[in-house]
């Protein structure tokens, strides 16, 4: 894109219609693989399996699963490592990157987390979901002067914002609004009978919400025309008029507070947290203005002091006891030198255990991590977004092996990923790319291909 004397408007034009472009692309492959070590991009080069675009990877991998096409396990798993590559390398890096452009690339920010942080005497809005442009005009329009008088008309003492999911994780990081919960919390919530609006979007609505909602004054609001619930009220957010969509959602909001019932019972706890750790802050933290750089990182791994570095992510489980594996793992990791990158519902398990805290590297972490984190001044686990920052991850990786001393290559990383509580269809896709990308992988609970010995065989021995 040619910068010239041209305004930030019109570069920001022809960016948004490249970055589109890579998700409609047919031929040749997808730009951001260049970020890629070299020897990575030759490995998907000699398999076969670079993307050639986000969306051609997606149609071809629902073309060979309808009946009586692709008949062979090894076909289909080799295209879906094509369309993960294509998510974590395209859709999810393109989006981050956009996001960034668009509120700003997170720095090391102070937050709380737990459902502790609602508040009793205001307006309690839950903003839950995945897209960042509702959730940053919501918070533009909760601060807006004429909607808190609004809300103290109505007996309210203000409006009280806080996230669940990776929404959460998104607004934590630019805004340091509040963390409710993660997945598994989102009904408890309503049952605290003091959520006057939980504001939903798409990916990881639970079906009962509506249901819970009907047995309190509680109301859902749906906004997106891929998401609707049956039960719950839709305002539709429409980005051409965000605002205006934004307000309309905070008024209704405002407008349900005194309907609530007199039973209220938030329960005390949360936690503090620091969030906001992207990989550009990451780089600036180790290295400092001049000489932002992984080298630090990888000179401590090298002399030992750090073991590697494991990337734990992922959903929750309602399988397994709430946020257990979660914080176990980590918990495990850390003790043994082993510093730790989280997003998604991970983070927001870190956060409420008290391990995204500068003290709990010399409270968990061992002697040689608590020293670098005491050094560095961060800590021990680092939450580094929402689960579309999984590029994150992938940036750093590939940082880490452009400052040497490790490998030519992520494989040659001490470096790990797991997803111990995972549920979503988006998990595998994750959990592939990073395969895919040369880390070694581990998913807690179930696995999809246990049915088949053959194919569970060829997957993990072979594949």
């Amino acid at each position: 894109v040619e910068i010239g004397e041209r305004s930030n408007n019109e570069i920001a034009i022809d960016v948004g219609k490249m970055c589109l472009g890579e998700y409609g692309r047919q031929e040749g492959e997808l730009l951001f693989l260049r970020r890629a070590p070299l020897k990575r991009q030759e490995v998907w080069r000699r398999e076969g399996v670079a993307p050639r675009g986000v969306d051609r990877e997606i149609v071809e991998i629902m073309h060979r699963t309808h009946i009586g096409v692709d008949q062979d396990y090894k076909s289909l798993l080799r295209q879906g490592v094509r369309a993960a590559i294509g998510d974590g390398w395209g859709g999810s890096m393109i989006a981050t990157e956009l996001q960034d452009i668009l509120f700003g690339t997170p720095t090391p920010i102070l937050g709380r987390a737990n459902l502790g942080v609602l508040e009793k005497d205001q307006v309690n809005i839950i903003i839950h979901g995945h897209e960042p442009l509702l959730s940053e005009m919501i918070v533009a329009a909760a601060q807006d002067p004429e909607m808190v008088e609004l809300a103290k008309s109505k007996g309210a003492s203000g409006i009280n914002l806080s996230g669940m999911c990776c929404t959460a994780n998104e607004i934590l990081m630019r805004h340091g609004v509040p963390i409710a919960g993660n997945f598994l919390q989102q009904e408890l919530a309503i049952t605290t009978g003091a959520v006057d609006a939980m504001v939903v979007d798409v990916q990881c609505i639970f079906q009962s919400v509506a249901t819970v909602a009907e047995c309190y004054h509680t109301k859902i609001i749906t906004t997106s025309p891929k998401a609707k619930i049956p039960g719950a009220m839709h305002i539709e957010f429409d980005e051409h008029n965000a605002m205006a969509s934004a307000r309309a959602i905070v008024k209704t909001a405002i407008d349900n507070f005194p309907n609530r019932g007199s039973n209220i019972e938030i329960p005390e706890e949360q936690t503090y947290q620091i969030a906001g750790f992207s990989h550009e802050t990451i780089n600036y933290l180790l290295g400092g203005v001049y000489r932002a750089s992984y080298r630090p990182l990888n000179d401590n791994i090298i002399n030992g002091r750090i073991r590697g570095v494991a990337g734990v992510v992922g959903c929750n489980n309602a399988r397994v006891q709430h946020n257990y594996g979660h914080i176990e793992m980590v918990k495990e990791l850390i003790k043994n030198d082993v510093a730790v990158v989280t997003t998604g519902c991970n983070a927001i398990a870190c956060a409420e255990a008290g391990l995204l805290l500068p003290e709990a590297a010399a409270k968990y972490a061992g002697e040689g991590l608590a020293s670098v984190c005491e050094t560095v001044g961060i800590p021990p686990v680092l939450h580094m977004g929402s689960c579309v920052d999984n590029s994150r991850i992938l940036m750093a990786a590939a940082a880490m092996v452009k400052d040497g001393g490790l490998g030519d290559d992520i494989s040659d990383l001490p470096v790990a990923g797991a997803a111990p509580e995972w549920m979503s269809e988006k998990a595998i896709s994750i959990g592939q790319y990073f395969v895919a990308s040369g880390v070694y992988t581990v998913f807690g609970v179930n696995w999809p291909t246990l049915g088949s010995d053959e194919v569970t065989d060829y997957l993990f021995k072979d594949f």
